[in-house]
Order: structure tokens, then sequence, then C-alpha cells
């Protein structure tokens, strides 16, 4: 690696000055909008499952339509551990990412073959696989009336899960800075780079000599263990886990997130996480049976209009050259 390339690299993972007051606003949003604790801890899951998905699609460019599976694995994997085995928090998070990394690890397989759509193919049937059998191994996963039953212990032995939803926030966003900070590292390190070379162009990334299939493995793998970490914080929050958490518009939402915030900025998926979930809740609130109709209507404005034009009303009406 050139000493360019290194320099680069250095210098887009330095810390940005606006940086650490978002995080300081994420973990004071609790504290200064507590009745609102409960949509910041799913905001916080939504996030961190888009920055998983991110991982491949913006920075590798693998399309994935089923990413849901790794997310309802991780779910169920960490309510099941609570149920069964026992009821720490951390601990079921541990066990959640190395199964849902263990899925992942397996899948792997499939994504080295073919084309991209048939790439987004094998994703989806991998998600609806999932998906039925979590509803046939009902005396295991409780079916389609979902795992019920699920008591997490206190945070740290300390924090008890309330129904107020604050402790549930501040534990999503921990762990999601955890994964974000990770993810940071990985994305801006010169394993980083090559998975940008492999996006770009994969032929020239195999004529250099960049081992294609390894990387790719890898951080699909990667990915699918950020997905059930976002997974298990959902089950053991919310104390419940259905089949939902494998359902399509999971890994659909999730991709609209992206769309919303942008691919290959890790800050994208947090961004876009915050104008869906706001959007979702607050048109929902407002017409509950066409509030998709709106959120359709807004991704159909910024595909059109662009997402630095739609920042900037008044140069909707400019030639692209003049804006």
């Amino acid at each position: 690696m050139t000493n360019a390339t290194q320099k680069s690299l250095l210098h887009s993972s330095r810390l940005k000055p606006w940086e650490p007051v978002l995080w300081l606003l994420a973990f004071a949003s609790p504290l200064l909008l507590s009745s609102h604790a409960l949509i910041i801890n799913e905001i916080a899951i939504v996030a961190l499952f888009a920055i998983s998905l991110d991982l491949i699609l913006g920075y590798t460019g693998i399309v994935s339509l089923g990413h849901a599976a790794f997310f309802g694995m991780g779910a169920y994997a960490a309510a099941l551990f609570a149920k069964h085995v026992m009821p720490d928090p951390l601990v079921g998070l541990a066990f959640a990412i190395g199964v849902s990394t263990l899925l992942g690890a397996i899948c792997s397989l499939t994504i080295m073959r073919g084309s991209d759509l048939t790439r987004l193919m094998v994703t989806l049937g991998m998600g609806l696989i999932l998906m039925e059998l979590a509803n046939r191994l009902d005396w295991l996963t409780g079916g389609a009336d979902g795992l019920q039953g699920v008591l997490m212990g206190p945070l740290l032995g300390t924090f008890e899960f309330d129904l107020s939803g604050r402790t549930a926030a501040y534990y999503s966003l921990c762990i999601g800075l955890v994964f974000f900070v990770l993810a940071r590292r990985l994305v801006h390190s010169p394993f980083g780079a090559t998975l940008m070379a492999i996006r770009d162009n994969r032929l020239r990334a195999m004529a250099i000599g960049i081992p294609v299939h390894s990387r790719l493995a890898l951080v699909y793998t990667v990915s699918a263990g950020v997905a059930g970490a976002a997974g298990a914080l959902l089950a053991q929050t919310t104390g419940f886990a259905s089949l939902d958490v494998f359902d399509f518009h999971r890994s659909a939402d999730v991709m609209l997130v992206l769309v919303v915030g942008g691919v290959g900025w890790l800050y994208g998926g947090i961004v876009g996480a915050v104008v869906f979930k706001l959007m979702q809740d607050t048109l929902s609130s407002i017409t509950p049976q066409y509030w998709t109709f709106w959120i359709g209507l807004f991704l159909v404005v910024l595909v059109l209009v662009g997402r630095e034009r739609l920042l900037r009303p008044w140069t909707w009406f400019r030639k692209r050259g003049g804006a």
C-alpha cells in the first residue's frame, strides 16, 4: 500500500468536530425527551441494522433482500437464551451475535457464485426459509403466536428494564456506538479499502491480487453478526420475539433507510433511521391507514430531486448545472 493511500485512509478515519457533538446529543436524548425513550430505542436498533447492511451494500456492493434472516436469528437466539438459559442481557447478546455470525458464515458460501440478481434471490430465499422454520417449530419458537414469557434480568445487575424505556434506550445506544466504532475502524482500514476496490471493479481487484472471495465471505459474516446484534436488542428490550422479525418488510425497510440516509457512509444509516422512524411514527398517528403512501411519496421526491437538492428547496427549479 502506497504512502498516499495510507494518508488518505488516516485522514478519512479521523473524527470530525461535529461527531462527538452528535453522539452527546444522542445520549442526552433519553433524558431530554424522556417521554420518547421508546422511539429512541427503536431508532438506535434500526440504525444498527442499517449499518450492518451498509457494510455489504455500500462498501462491498452486495445487494441483499434477506438481511432480516440474521436480524431475526439474533432476536430468537437472544429470546430463547433468556428464557431457557439465563436472563443476563449482555451474555444473551454475545450468544445471539455468535449464532448470527455462524449463520452468516454459512450463508456467505452462497454469495460466491452468480450475478447480483442471483445473490438477491438467494438472500431473499434464506430469509423466507428461516421464517417458515420459525413458524413450523412452534414448540420452540411459539410459532405464529411468537415467543412469549421472555424476562430480562437487570443490565449489569443494576439497571432494570422498565416501561418508560429509558434503560432500553441507553442500552441500545451504547451497543450501537460500540458497533459503529468497530465498523468505522473496519471500513477505514486497508481491509476496507480492498472492499471498496471489489465494489468498484471486481475483475480489476482480482487482477491486482485481492482475494475477492475470502473478503466477500468475511464482510458478509461480520455484517450478519452486527444484524444479529440489532435483532437481539429488539428482543431483549421488548421481551418478545415473533415471526415479524424474519418478515420481508424488515429487509425492505432497512433498504429504504439507506436510500434516505445514503449508502457507503456509516452515518447514512443513522440519519436514515432517524428520518424514517420519525416519519413512520408521525404519519401513522395522523393517517393510520395511509402512512405508507406518504412515505412512498417522500421516496419518489427524494429520488427525483436528489438528497442534496432536497435539503435546498430553492434549487429545485434550477438546472442541474447551475445548482
